[in-house]
């Protein structure tokens, strides 16, 4: 009797993200970034809405060295901490 199961000729297959590939920073280009992020989150207790500043620098600074896929900023749920257009911030 044999105890191999056979589930047919289809096998699994990975698929890669949705946003693609999240290479790793083999030459430490953000690490300063990530430290700064991981220090805040420790010292807030891992509440990530106190580090958002921080965690917004991190992948800047990962788009901005090809680590990732450029997005935009409001995109990834940081339209609060966007600059304002020079001309808004203007007095008249």
């Amino acid at each position: 009797m044999s105890t191999a199961m056979n589930f047919g000729s289809k096998s699994f297959r990975p698929r890669p993200p949705d946003k693609g590939a999240f290479p790793l920073d083999h030459f430490g280009e953000c690490k300063s970034f990530k430290e700064t992020y991981m220090r805040c989150l420790r010292e807030s207790h891992f509440d990530n809405s106190r580090c958002r500043e921080e965690s917004k620098e991190y992948l800047e600074c990962r788009m901005d060295r090809q680590l990732m896929a450029k997005e935009p900023f409001e995109k990834l749920g940081f339209k609060d901490l966007m600059e304002k257009p020079a001309e808004e911030n203007k007095a008249e």
